[in-house]
């Protein structure tokens, strides 16, 4: 059976306990394999006691599940995953620091903005603060637009963001079959 060596961006979805030190550890996984990271996001997730780390990084399947498995080893980490775009429900978050008095000379940046369903959150006499949230190509698509247009002062996308579309949470599941085993060797 011949390999898969097709990169493309996966997506790691990682929980662990809430411990110092170990976003260093996780990094450095992908840095010993040479992966870049693209992007990285971390924060409390929905189950009391566990962070959420998401990663994204472009390989093929095969450096996908060593990356897993390689992460999984930590004594803290509770499960890793990972997943193609396909599988998650994604979104990130951008601003964009525009030049009012380029935007007041076109029009055409407001209407681009509004075609994008970004939304202006502030504007002064020197810039326009401008937010969107959607995916990663519709955002690199209007930034690509109004570069063109040249009226980006400033712009940052944060890391991404998601949801699996599995019916079930994977840490929910592994969690209870790990409380129920806990239970049953007391019991003994």
């Amino acid at each position: 059976m011949e390999q898969d060596t097709t990169t493309k961006l996966y997506t790691f979805l990682i929980y662990s306990e809430n411990v110092p030190g170990l976003l260093s550890q996780i990094t450095a996984v992908f840095t010993r394999r040479q992966v870049n990271i693209e992007s990285l996001n971390v924060c409390a997730s929905s189950t009391p006691g566990a962070h959420k780390y998401t990663v994204t990084a472009n390989c093929d399947e095969r450096m996908a599940r060593i990356l897993t498995a390689q992460i999984e080893k930590r004594i803290e980490v509770l499960q890793a995953n990972f997943y193609t775009d396909d599988e998650l429900f994604i979104n990130e978050t951008a601003l964009f620091k525009l030049s009012t008095p380029v935007m007041m000379k076109n029009r055409e940046i407001s209407s681009l903005v509004r075609s994008y369903d970004a939304r202006i959150i502030e504007v002064n006499s020197t810039y326009a603060a401008v937010e969107i949230t959607d995916d990663t190509d519709k955002i690199i698509s209007l930034f690509d637009e109004l570069k063109k247009l040249d009226c980006v002062l400033q712009f940052v996308r944060s890391g991404r963001i998601c949801i699996t579309k599995s019916r079930v949470e994977h840490l929910d599941e592994y969690l209870a079959v790990r409380e129920a085993k806990r239970i049953k060797k007391q019991k003994k």
